[in-house]
């Protein structure tokens, strides 16, 4: 397999913009880089969604949330960083298991372990950092 490395940036304010940035800028990395797989597509964008998802919905304050996403694309690998200025979160990410099913919530970062194979979290200074890591498939 052939693929340049490329690094990928999306830099949002929420609000006004909102998840559907991230879905938007997914696919003009798609777009760019047709050699991802659509496994890998379909997992990605889950795992980078949700987060974003996420961090824009628990980690915002009262004037909303700014947040930096980072892809990183090569032969080998997809590595992506999610840092927000939002409220730290308090979450142990290896912890993250799939609740009884009728629970309406908290399924989340469970899903993302799922199809990633690192799933990562740190607050460094003001800062919260999301990252994840996925072999190519």
């Amino acid at each position: 397999m052939t693929a340049s490395a490329a690094e990928h940036t999306l830099e949002l304010s929420c609000p006004p913009d909102d998840v559907s940035a991230v879905h938007e800028f997914l696919a003009n990395v798609w777009q760019h880089d047709p050699s991802i797989s659509v496994e890998d597509r379909m997992a990605l964008e889950l795992a980078i969604v949700e987060l974003a998802s996420n961090v824009i919905e628990h980690g915002a304050g009262p004037h909303g949330v700014s947040c930096r996403l980072r892809l990183e694309v090569d032969a080998e690998r997809f590595s992506a960083l999610l840092s927000d200025d939002g409220v730290a979160a308090v979450v142990d990410t290896d912890a993250a298991r799939l609740p009884d099913g009728l629970v309406e919530s908290g399924r989340g970062l469970a899903l993302v372990r799922m199809v990633v194979d690192d799933l990562r979290y740190e607050r460094v200074a003001d800062e919260n950092r999301w990252t994840v890591r996925r072999a190519r498939h």
